[in-house]
């Protein structure tokens, strides 16, 4: 197969530098697409030096050394690029330009995918990396052996995985999803260490007869009908409660969109009764799948905006002053935590206070809006499509969230032809 690439040295004679000489650069050049890029090195020449170094067949004694260094620059550039398939200008740079042994490293590769997350505003994530960076340090320091910046792909086997669940678990008393949160983004990272063939495949720890990361047990999250009823009729002791006991059940109406995305709704995503947005978690991680979710409002929604949005009602007005546009990507992420969380806990006392289940929170309203809507008759496919999921297995997972009643209650409405 024909190389879709060509790579060499060569001298740019465009400019002299200070001292009359020309920079030798490293060349690239693609053919489909046509491109080509030029990458600088420690050595400039006259003319003269770059025939007798690199152009002649029998160079001078004295440029042997240096011949051999840009050889050895141009094989090395070489062999990148023909691991790379298909070439891309982004790996060929990430790996050409990095440390000796930095493709095995575990840190070099949460160093640039924490760094990427960021680029991307995808601040969440990135936390959520950068906590399981830290753990790994801690289990580390705890173990007193290798440090963290010589931890590569090679140290991490199925016994190693286990015993930073047992340190996590027992020793540090977090939960199996806080561990199985963290050890998903060492899971993506291998994955994506294989795809770039920075490592074989024979090296994965994780899978069966492997290592299996842990599953927490499904802790119920969604209210049926008869909570739902009491939780709305109930009667808020605090304006706290009653703003966070509106908001959640914004986000249940809403096809239970999620706090994040009823942040960035600006007045012109809604026209003629309803709602078209785009969900936050999807815009960067599923472009070649985006689908705009339509949520229909009713008189409790629209009586919502009323009550809380913006007086300022231009387009691109944000909706809910929740952020702002001059804030900073880490400035809307930390604000809205906090609304998050403040609805959270006014929300758990107004439940506590009408013997409803304390431990309910914002994420309840997405789980309590897609069981309700399949229990009323909708397809798993309506579900998958109103709640903006791009795997239908994640929407059959939220039906493990249904209790007992609910289960008999979709049983027997199977047979129910009326």
């Amino acid at each position: 197969m024909a190389k879709d690439y060509t790579i060499s040295i060569y001298l740019d004679t465009r400019r002299a530098k200070a001292n009359g000489k020309f920079p030798v650069k490293l060349r690239v050049y693609t053919s489909n697409p046509q491109k080509r890029k030029y990458y600088g090195t420690i050595f400039d020449f006259t003319e003269a030096e770059f025939n007798s170094v690199w152009l002649s067949k029998k160079p001078r004694k004295a440029h042997n050394e240096i011949r051999k260094q840009l050889n050895s620059l141009e094989l090395k550039a070489d062999k990148i690029a023909k691991n790379l398939t298909p070439f891309t200008f982004e790996q060929f740079e990430k790996q050409l330009f990095r440390k000796k042994g930095d493709g095995v490293k575990i840190s070099y590769h949460y160093k640039i995918v924490i760094g990427n997350l960021l680029h991307n505003k995808q601040i969440g994530t990135a936390n959520t990396y950068q906590l399981a960076e830290k753990s790994i340090i801690r289990f580390l320091d705890h173990q007193h052996g290798l440090s963290y910046n010589s931890l590569t792909f090679h140290d991490i086997t199925p016994e190693w995985l286990l015993k930073y669940e047992k340190f996590m678990v027992e020793l540090n008393n977090r939960s199996y999803t806080t561990v199985s949160m963290y050890l998903r983004t060492l899971r993506a990272i291998f994955n994506k260490a294989i795809e770039e063939k920075e490592i074989e495949k024979e090296y994965y720890p994780f899978g069966k007869r492997k290592y299996q990361i842990p599953s927490s047990s499904n802790i119920k999250k969604a209210l049926n009908k008869i909570e739902l009823k009491a939780l709305f009729n109930s009667i808020p002791d605090t304006p706290e409660q009653q703003k966070a006991k509106d908001f959640w059940f914004f986000s249940y109406s809403c096809n239970g969109m999620n706090i994040k995305d009823i942040a960035l709704l600006r007045y012109k995503d809604v026209e003629d009764d309803k709602i078209e947005f785009y969900r936050a978690k999807t815009r960067i991680t599923s472009k070649s799948k985006l689908k705009p979710i339509t949520v229909y409002l009713n008189d409790f929604t629209k009586g919502i905006i009323t009550k809380y949005g913006s007086l300022n009602k231009s387009p691109n007005q944000f909706i809910f002053e929740i952020i702002n546009d001059g804030d900073t990507a880490e400035q809307k992420q930390k604000a809205i935590k906090n609304f998050t969380r403040f609805i959270n806990q006014h929300l758990k006392k107004l439940c506590a206070a009408n013997n409803l289940p304390d431990k309910i929170s914002t994420y309840w309203a997405r789980h309590s809006f897609a069981s309700n809507y399949i229990l009323e008759g909708a397809t798993i496919v309506d579900a998958m499509e109103s709640l903006g999921h791009n795997n239908i297995q994640t929407t059959q997972n939220y039906l493990s969230s249904f209790d007992t009643e609910s289960k008999k209650e979709l049983a027997n409405s199977l047979m129910n032809f009326d």
